[in-house]
């Protein structure tokens, strides 16, 4: 095999070291769908890459060695064995923190809509802990928001409608979804963590704009934020006012409205190009080495 097999595993790099780049600038939406695509890309890819290596372990298992119609000939390993080992580990590995993480997102979630049924797309619960998440819905049970009584009581009029504003836009833009799959992706490669992160932040700043578009007061909305992230922190999967680093997501509010720098996403795009290239050249390669064995 040749040493495009790896390089799946190796353009994750980039796309990590400048995914804070892209997403320090320009509209948050764009970006955060352009690099959540791109993670996509990278993982499927690596993880296609991790089972071509792990798969040429099969031609030193007896009931396969039976097939091979060239017993004379002999083919070169095609990968050394600890390498093979190791690509199967790292499956494993992949494997199981993306069911951790799919079990922990879905409990969570279950949780929070049991807490109680929506009435007008929200759910008051008496909690002192100032929280307010916005709740995925299902095929039977639409979104709707969770807030609490400390929440409400820390406060004011505007400010509430501002974090009412900002989990509204987190249903409508199915940002759980952006945020799965950017998790799933750094699940399964880890070199995708800080892309899984900046694609956490922009949705906060995609929700933010969308509130403060909605209240019409970018200077309302950055108090809310603030306010809100030294109240509480939520920690979890949920996407909540509080979440995502609150500092950034001030200072960006007392700016202008951010406008969409769509060459600031040529990058993941190529990227994203490059990575699907060299993972089918490497599948060529595999292709003709099967052949070869049987």
């Amino acid at each position: 095999m040749t040493l495009t097999v790896y390089l799946p595993l190796l353009l994750a790099l980039p796309l990590a070291l400048g995914a804070r780049r892209i997403a320090a600038r320009g509209a948050p939406g764009p970006a955060a769908w352009a690099l959540t695509v791109a993670a996509s890309v990278a993982a499927i890819c690596s993880t296609w890459s991790l089972t071509m290596l792990a798969l040429t372990m099969l031609d030193d298992v007896p009931p396969l060695a039976t097939l091979d119609n060239h017993p004379s000939l002999e083919l070169p390993e095609p990968v050394p064995g600890p390498i093979a080992l190791v690509a199967g580990l790292l499956l494993l590995g992949g494997g199981v923190r993306l069911v951790r993480d799919v079990t922990r997102r879905i409990t969570t979630n279950r949780r929070l809509r049991a807490i109680g049924d929506p009435a007008h797309e929200m759910v008051v619960a008496d909690w002192s802990t100032p929280m307010a998440v916005a709740v995925p819905g299902t095929a039977r049970r639409p979104g709707h928001l969770l807030v609490t009584t400390g929440i409400l009581r820390l406060l004011n009029s505007g400010e509430r409608q501002v974090v009412l504003a900002h989990e509204r836009a987190h249903l409508a833009h199915r940002h759980h979804r952006l945020t799965a799959v950017a998790a799933a992706a750094a699940a399964v490669n880890p070199l995708l963590i800080p892309v899984r992160r900046q694609v956490e932040f922009l949705v906060e700043r995609w929700a933010d704009e969308d509130a403060a578009a909605d209240v019409g007061d970018r200077g309302l909305t950055a108090r809310a934020v603030a306010r809100a992230a030294l109240a509480s922190a939520s920690g979890g999967v949920a996407l909540g006012i509080d979440g995502g680093v609150a500092v950034q997501r001030v200072r960006a509010l007392a700016q202008p409205t951010p406008a969409p720098l769509l060459r600031r996403l040529i990058g993941p795009v190529l990227l994203s190009a490059a990575i699907l290239a060299v993972a089918a050249a490497a599948t060529g390669s595999f292709v003709q080495l099967a052949r070869a064995w049987l």
